[in-house]
């Protein structure tokens, strides 16, 4: 009896795979996984842009645009094919394809974007690019199956728009179901690539098993192919890295290098391949980054500091010096991603301390309910490579800010930018948005201080007092830092940024 349930289960396996579903089952089956694929698809896109292109409106802007252009192409074209040749293996070749496309984006994304990268200028035009090349087609192709499904399933004309109607819905209730999936459970716990393998492989199956086709042997063994190559390739130019996963909000790299301007040898945390997010020393504990040691003028315009906040953790290397160099002081750090903090633990060396507090959320909404009080609040956040969450660099962000500063407190914020030129705007724009609620505003170019037009690293001081602040300092390596004080004006050309209007991608778009 054994052999005969086996027997019959390989035959009834494969019969399946030659002549598919019943067609109304197959139908329904088809545009429910096809819809998911669709919105699985279209979040791991964004997230396979972001390292390459960051994150901004511009970006998504493309992305949603390429996606819904080449779903109505597809929608088109599977409409006049049905139309003309409604046979039900050829959807299930349509969907075959859709799921080698899907495949072929998970093997060659990073070394398309990377070339693209270098051929292409503009993050909005890369983002263009990349999404014309890697998800148009297989978009065009699951576009293509709704109308041909429909086709296939509408036997009477007095009952076709029920039919229609039904799988136009199964389609978006599996779109739906696709969303919550990947942005809930799917890309947190697979990352993009295998996500992606993942999302071929049921493609795949569901071209055999809802349609049948011919050879279906070969098919499989193609995907397989395809699936297996893709998952032991990599070409994000990272190939010693420690780390690479995606977390909920970033895709993230760990990895040994060395220092350009020291030689020392370090250990980075970088979102996307061409930069680092943060970094500490393998051989001591100062800080690598020089921008960061300019966070230290809180001391100099704030001397009574006991209490600091700090809006991005990264890797924690500045809350970590914090630490060792105010002994009686307390930082509240907000790191918007939990995974950052626990690969803080695991790899650069933060430690527990009952004068760090950690806070996951996202800055702005610690502003609006937390009623603490800082010395100093310091804000090292960014969405992508250049760009600061415009959801704190607003009008109605920095007056949250100001309440929660004691007198005589001052807030310092990193920004990427020139102070004069198109590459200065978002400068300009966030120094006249702090101008309007505190009383002294000042900038601190870190590489370059007499170059008002070179993009850099620019360190905003903002005081809440209206006393004369002072700019020296016994300290040699304070002295060297307040000489950098911009000291010349700095043009109101650029209106205060608010929650309404903070065009802040847009300012930034070739500020790299």
């Amino acid at each position: 009896m054994a052999h005969t349930i086996t027997g019959w289960n390989k035959l009834h396996i494969l019969n399946i795979l030659r002549k598919g579903c019943p067609l109304d089952c197959a139908c329904e089956l088809t545009v429910f996984v096809c819809g998911a694929a669709v919105m699985i698809f279209e979040l791991a896109g964004s997230r396979i842009l972001a390292p390459y292109a960051g994150t901004s409106l511009r970006v998504w802007t493309n992305l949603i645009g390429v996606i819904l252009a080449s779903l109505s192409v597809g929608y088109w074209c599977g409409g006049k094919l049905a139309d003309r040749r409604p046979y039900a293996q050829l959807l299930s070749l349509m969907i075959f394809l859709a799921a080698v496309c899907v495949g072929l984006t998970a093997l060659l994304k990073d070394t398309l974007l990377s070339l693209l990268n270098v051929w292409v200028s503009g993050h909005g035009t890369l983002a263009l690019c990349a999404s014309l090349v890697l998800f148009a087609p297989a978009n065009v192709f699951l576009g293509m199956v709704s109308p041909y499904a429909a086709r296939l399933k509408i036997r009477d004309v007095g009952s076709s728009g029920s039919t229609v109607g039904r799988l136009y819905a199964l389609s978006a209730i599996g779109s739906i179901t696709g969303t919550f999936l990947a942005g809930f459970v799917l890309i947190p716990a697979f990352g993009i690539g295998k996500l992606l393998l993942l999302t071929s492989a049921v493609l795949g199956l569901v071209s055999l098993a809802a349609f049948g086709g011919r050879r279906p042997k070969t098919r499989v063994v193609m995907l397989f192919l395809l699936l297996a190559v893709g998952h032991f390739t990599r070409g994000d130019g990272l190939k010693e890295a420690l780390l690479d996963i995606d977390t909920p909000y970033n895709r993230v790299w760990i990895y040994r290098d060395t220092d350009e301007e020291t030689g020392r040898p370090i250990l980075a945390l970088a979102t996307d391949p061409y930069g680092q997010e943060s970094a500490m020393y393998l051989d001591g504990d100062d800080l690598v980054f020089d921008y960061m040691k300019y966070f230290r003028l809180a001391e100099q315009f704030s001397p009574r500091l006991k209490r600091a906040l700090m809006i991005g953790g990264a890797a924690y290397s500045y809350p970590k010096d914090f630490l060792r160099r105010y002994p009686e002081a307390s930082i509240d750090v907000v790191e918007i991603d939990p995974t950052l903090t626990e690969i803080s633990r695991k790899y650069f060396n933060l430690q527990d301390n009952p004068r760090l507090a950690v806070f996951h959320e996202d800055g702005r909404t610690y502003f609006n309910r937390r009623r603490a009080r800082y010395d100093a609040i310091i804000i090292d956040a960014f969405r992508d490579a250049n760009c600061l969450p415009y959801q704190l660099t607003t009008v109605e962000a920095v007056r949250r800010m100001r309440n929660m500063l004691v007198e005589g407190g001052v807030a310092l914020v990193n920004i990427i930018g020139s102070i004069e030129g198109v590459n200065g705007r978002f400068t300009r724009a966030e120094c006249a948005t702090y101008a309007k609620v505190f009383p002294r505003v000042m900038l601190f170019p870190v590489d370059d201080p007499k170059n008002a037009r070179v993009v850099q690293n620019i360190i905003l001081v903002a005081l809440n007092s209206d006393r004369e602040p002072r700019l020296e300092s016994a300290d040699v390596e304070m002295n060297r830092m307040l000489r950098h004080l911009w000291g010349n004006e700095v043009v109101a050309d650029v209106p205060v940024l608010t929650d309404d209007r903070a065009p802040v991608e847009y300012y930034l778009a070739g500020a790299r």
